[in-house]
């Protein structure tokens, strides 16, 4: 039987994701990787992550990836750059950039040695609007932050999927599968526990790789869903 990967937000952290890949996941191309977004930010190398990302996939491993909010507002922050408009002949400031970089733009444009987010790389950028909001299996549902289940059909919110921090599961409106996701930073002991008892309806696999010097946090884990094999990889980037 192929395995089914499951990674959460990586956040820059281009080593400690090669050491989980290279050194404990050590996947076959017949097994399936599923990325939950988040590939960039706060960490010093959100380039390579997406390097060593695009490389697997040009070496025909079988992946699938979601978009992230902080995807989501590298897209935005870039378009805003692009369309600043002057107001009495001085531009008008890119408020979308300054939030980005509040919360990791800052480092992810050093990581590509960038002095005008203008000339942010297209092809790098194609990329991640390409990223899908969803990804529906025959056991559960992945997405990056969580789903809006206050409306009638959950799938029709992209922006919860994207940035929603808390949510009740109603499990009819999908079909009793369990979500999965990242976005919200939970400690080692509480992804433990979510996957050893029958009461949980999701999963949060987000361990905060890159909050340094907290207990119970600061790794990137990947979780193999025909087993519910735990993989912990401690942060090699810091």
């Amino acid at each position: 039987m192929k395995n089914r990967w499951v990674i959460p937000d990586i956040h820059g952290c281009a080593k400690t994701l090669k050491t989980l890949i290279e050194q404990q996941i050590k996947p076959s191309k017949n097994d399936e990787l599923f990325f939950l977004g988040d590939y960039i930010d706060r960490g010093p190398d959100a380039k390579g992550v997406i390097d060593y990302i695009r490389n697997m996939q040009e070496d025909k491993y079988n992946i699938r990836l979601l978009l992230g909010n902080h995807e989501d507002y590298c897209i935005q922050a870039v378009h805003a750059e692009k369309n600043r408009k002057k107001i009495l002949g001085l531009k008008k400031a890119n408020l979308i950039r300054k939030e980005w970089e509040k919360h990791g733009g800052k480092e992810t444009q050093e990581s590509f040695g960038l002095k005008n987010l203008k000339d942010f790389p297209s092809d790098y950028l194609k990329w991640m609007k390409k990223l899908e909001p969803y990804i529906e299996l025959e056991d559960c549902i992945l997405v990056h932050a969580g789903l809006n289940f206050d409306i009638k059909d959950p799938f029709e919110d992209v922006r919860a999927m994207l940035w929603l921090r808390d949510f009740k599961v109603k499990p009819e409106k999908i079909q009793n599968k369990t979500v999965i996701h990242g976005h919200v930073p939970v400690s080692l002991e509480f992804i433990d526990m979510t996957l050893k008892s029958d009461h949980y309806d999701f999963i949060d696999l987000d361990n905060g790789v890159y909050m340094e010097n907290r207990g119970g946090f600061g790794n990137l884990c990947a979780l193999e869903l025909n087993s519910k094999e735990l993989v912990v990889q401690s942060n090699m980037d810091f």
